[in-house]
This record gives C-alpha cells, sequence and structure tokens, in this order.
C-alpha cells in the first residue's frame, strides 16, 4: 500500500516491541525507510546509542545492504525542529519533506492499464453503507464506473462505484475520477472486504490477497444481569449489544464476532486494549454490559497444541528488577537481554507466554513502585507452555445489598483494598476489594453502628477511611479471575462474582473439581 516508509524513534527510549514490529513488517515489503530520532530536546536524549540501536535492529532482521543506507532525522517535533545531523542549526521540517521527495520512489503502475486496486481498511456511513478505502495500482477509475470485486476466494462479484471520495490531507472530498497512484475511498460494493481487488469489469485481474494477522485473546460480552442493572445505561438489550457488535466488526477487519448463547457473544481480538477500547467507546455511547475475563485462543499447528507469546520489554529501577524478574520466572517469561539505561534504569527483554500477561501490568506498577514501564507486542505462536501464576490474592465479596457505611468499610480495610468508598451501591456477590490473603473473604459493608441507651465512657473513635483504589476498565479487565465478570455502565465499572450468592459459588466449585 506504500512507497516509502518514516520509522519514528524515540531519542531516549530507542528501540521498543512496537518499533520491532513495524520495522518487521517493512522489511518483509522490501521497502527502504527514512529514520525520524524524535524529542532530541529531551535531557536525558541519547540520538547516537538510538541511532546504533536501529543499525543493529535491522542487522539483526536480515535487511539488505540497501536497507541498512538509511537517511537519519533529527526532529524535536514539539517545537517544529528538525535537522539532518545532530551538529547543524535548528532547522524546520524542510529538510523531512525534501528527503521524502529525494528517497521514496514515485508510484508505478500506469493509468493506460486496465483498472486494479487494492482494499486496505473499511469505512461505514448509514447513507451509502460500507466504504472501502483503497489504493489505485494501475487504470483509471471513475464514478458510475461498472467494475468487478475480486474477493480473496477467487470469487467475482460484478459491482458500480456509486460514490468516489479522494483525500486532501486530512479532509475528504467527493471526487470523479482517479488513476494509478491515488488512494481513494468507494461505496456501492457491501460485501467489499480488506484485501480484496477492485478490477476491471471486462478484463478483471486480482492482486495477491493481503494476510492480516489473526486474534490471540478472546472476551464474552453480555447482557448486565446484576441487580443493579438497567438503571443506569440507555441500550441494555441483547439486540441492541449485538447491533453495536456487528457494526464494529463492519469496519474493524482485526476483530471477530460470535454468538455463543443467549445474549452472551465472544469478541476475538489481538489484545487487551483493541477490546477495552472497544468496551470503552460503547461505554460512553450509553451501552450497559458485563465482560468476562481475557482468553488466549489456543491453536493446533501440525498436531501440536500451540498458544500465542509476546515480546516484552520492561524499563525498572535497577534496585528493584530482581523482584520483578522473579515474579516473570514464575509466569513462564524466557529473558533474552538485560542492558543500562542510564539514570539508575534497567531495559530487560522476554518471551512470554500472552496469557500470563494477564493481570500482570497492576503487579508490575506495585513492584516499581510506579516507575516501571512494560510494552509488550505478538511474536509468534509456540507450543503451549502448561500452567502459569495468576493473581495472588482473593477477593473481598459483598454479602448483602444496600449502601455501604463508613463504619463498616473501616473495619473491613485492614482486610486488604478497597475498591469503593462510602454510600455506594453493593450487592450480594459484588466485589468491594482485594483480600490481603490467597482466599476470598466475604463481608458486610452496610453494617452500621449499633445504637443503645447506655452513655459511652470515652469518645468514639474517629473514622478515617484510606481513599479507594481506582480501578480502571483495562485495569480492572486484567484483575479478575474466571469466576469473575466485569459490569460496565456509563456511570460505574463494579467487579463481581459469575454466581452472585455463596451457596451458588460452593456448588459449583464443588461440581468443577469433580470434573
Amino acid at each position: 500500500m506504500v512507497d516509502g516508509v518514516l520509522v519514528l524513534v524515540d531519542a531516549y527510549e530507542g528501540v521498543m516491541p512496537q518499533t520491532k514490529f513495524v520495522v518487521k513488517k517493512m522489511l518483509a515489503l522490501g521497502k527502504k525507510p527514512i529514520v525520524v530520532i524524535n524529542k532530541i530536546d529531551k535531557p536525558s536524549a541519547e540520538p547516537d546509542r538510538v541511532v546504533d540501536e536501529m543499525f543493529d535492529l535491522f542487522a539483526d532482521m536480515g535487511a539488505t545492504d540497501d536497507q541498512q543506507d538509511f537517511p537519519i532525522i533529527y526532529a524535536a517535533a514539539r517545537d517544529g525542529i528538525a535537522k539532518m545531523d545532530m551538529a547543524d542549526e535548528d532547522g524546520n521540517f524542510e529538510c523531512i519533506f525534501e528527503t521524502i521527495i529525494e528517497s521514496v520512489p514515485e508510484p508505478e503502475g500506469d493509468a493506460a492499464n486496465p483498472l486494479q486496486s487494492q482494499v486496505f481498511t473499511l469505512d461505514y456511513d448509514n447513507y451509502v453503507g460500507k466504504i472501502g478505502i483503497s489504493r489505485i495500482f494501475n487504470g483509471t477509475v471513475r464514478k458510475g464506473d461498472n467494475v468487478m470485486l475480486a474477493k480473496a476466494d477467487g470469487e467475482m462479484v460484478k459491482g458500480k462505484i456509486s460514490k468516489l471520495i479522494g483525500f486532501l490531507g486530512l479532509n475528504r472530498m467527493e471526487i470523479d475520477q482517479a488513476e494509478a497512484g491515488d488512494i481513494v475511498a468507494f461505496a456501492g460494493m457491501e460485501t467489499v472486504d480488506v484485501g480484496d481487488t477492485i478490477a476491471d469489469a471486462n478484463n478483471p485481474v486480482a492482486l495477491d490477497p493481503m494476510h492480516i494477522e489473526e486474534p490471540t485473546l478472546t472476551v464474552v460480552f453480555a447482557v448486565n444481569d446484576s441487580p443493579l442493572a438497567g438503571q443506569e445505561g440507555k441500550h441494555v438489550t441483547s439486540n441492541k449489544l449485538k447491533d453495536r457488535l456487528e457494526a464494529e466488526m463492519r469496519t474493524n477487519v482485526a476483530m471477530k464476532l460470535e454468538v455463543v448463547g443467549e445474549g452472551k457473544f465472544k469478541v476475538s481480538g489481538r489484545g487487551e486494549l483493541q477490546i477495552t477500547v472497544l468496551a470503552e467507546n460503547m461505554r460512553r455511547e450509553d451501552y450497559e454490559f458485563s465482560i468476562s475475563r481475557p482468553e488466549v485462543i489456543v491453536k493446533e499447528i501440525e498436531g501440536v497444541k500451540c498458544e500465542p507469546f509476546e515480546h516484552l520489554v520492561i524499563d525498572v529501577p535497577e534496585d528493584l528488577s530482581g523482584g520483578v524478574i522473579e515474579r516473570l520466572g514464575k509466569r513462564k517469561a524466557e529473558m533474552k537481554s538485560m542492558l543500562p539505561m542510564g539514570s539508575g534504569f534497567q531495559r530487560i527483554e522476554f518471551e512470554i507466554p500472552a496469557r500470563a500477561l494477564i493481570g500482570f501490568r497492576g503487579q508490575f506498577l506495585t513492584d516499581t513502585k510506579g516507575e516501571g514501564v512494560m510494552n509488550h507486542s505478538f511474536l509468534e505462536f509456540r507450543p503451549y507452555s502448561g500452567g502459569v501464576d495468576s493473581r495472588s490474592y482473593g477477593a473481598l465479596v459483598s454479602m448483602t445489598d444496600g449502601e455501604t457505611l463508613a463504619f463498616s468499610l473501616f473495619g473491613i480495610q485492614d482486610r486488604g483494598v478497597l475498591y469503593i468508598g462510602v454510600q455506594t451501591k453493593v450487592y450480594e456477590g459484588m466485589i468491594i476489594g482485594e483480600h490481603s490473603r490467597q482466599n476470598d473473604l466475604v463481608v458486610n459493608p452496610i453494617k452500621g453502628k449499633a445504637q443503645s441507651n447506655v452513655r459511652s465512657s470515652g469518645a468514639d473513635e474517629a473514622i478515617k477511611l484510606v481513599p479507594p483504589r481506582d480501578m480502571s476498565l483495562e485495569r480492572a479487565l486484567e484483575w479478575i479471575e474466571d469466576d469473575e465478570l466485569l459490569e460496565v455502565t456509563p456511570k460505574n465499572i463494579r467487579i463481581r462474582k459469575k454466581y452472585l450468592t455463596e451457596n451458588e459459588r460452593k456448588r459449583h466449585s464443588r461440581g468443577s473439581k469433580k470434573d
């Protein structure tokens, strides 16, 4: 889809997992990059070290001599500064534009050839339906043309360009004609998908189909059935939930949807962040629903059970790295390198099963006192690595319905960390905090102080509550276990047990032990 690539790298952080991911894709396409070292104005910036890291990365990934001979631009984008050498005076972005013109080849293809245009992303409009955004490799296309849609499986579908849209910067505008080298959006074909070819109706020649990365993680979206269901959201029924998820699938090619039961929908994506973004968008659109714990997608490759592995990079203070390494070791992580970063920090790289990262971020921030930084990206599928450590602590579970009182929370806070404050609505089976031990503890958060006619001999003890821990959507999704759910509403994020009453939980735990 592209003729050239700008690789943007931080002048202090250097090569990160996402850098390796995009460089790998770029080299596979045979493109030569322009490397931009950004944020050179940072006091801790080390642009020379970062340039060396980029050369090493290209060499490790088998780049050709031509690809390794890349131009380097030093920039501080926030201040509009760019220059070709650190010794030069600060300049503007002209050198970037000149380098693009010099280094990036002109689009190949001929406007006189039969039409060939490949779709690389999708959009949707309520009036014109599905919109395919594509690059024209050969030929010319006009509004109203009859074309042939060549599907990835070889099927040919006749269609007509009902609307043709061009791009001018970030703006879109309707156009009547486009030719080889242009990027355009078109409407008129509801069956269009990423990788399909829009070809000449009389001489259809399909381009090689694009490979789309498979999802690695699944969660189950379901109708909210808690005692507080329907009180805060506008869209609460299974039909509304299904329509919204199907609308997402029309344009988000990296996700898949499967109906798994009445009011339950399995959504597969490439990671927790992608699924969390979808859930947060739905929450802001006044949807109310529940989400299960994320699970990795396990595949069978050549008769071997395989799971996704991630490349994990962490930056941690040197004096705290030992505890982090030990914790990751229990999660089946394999350390690949350890480098000093200066300023008392170390960069450590691991290869780790994707499921071992579920629930790790919160513990990592605690272990590093909030100073640690972690990044990870998909590596490959490898043979299943066995069981890994999960959450170390149990949950504080409410035993009754009502509103929390300070007197009760004051006694409970010694048993762990609270997730809710005073005068918060709770119900039986709702999780109000994290227990300080491994087992779950059932508590009563609505109990008030008993009143009597007897005068107290001394002053009442002052009630001082520790501020509750703020659980964001992403953090809560990482924290929950298999027997728990996340209740998401426009106003609140609650954590609950799948089975609300204690008797139900005991009955199902006995059943699972027998299985």
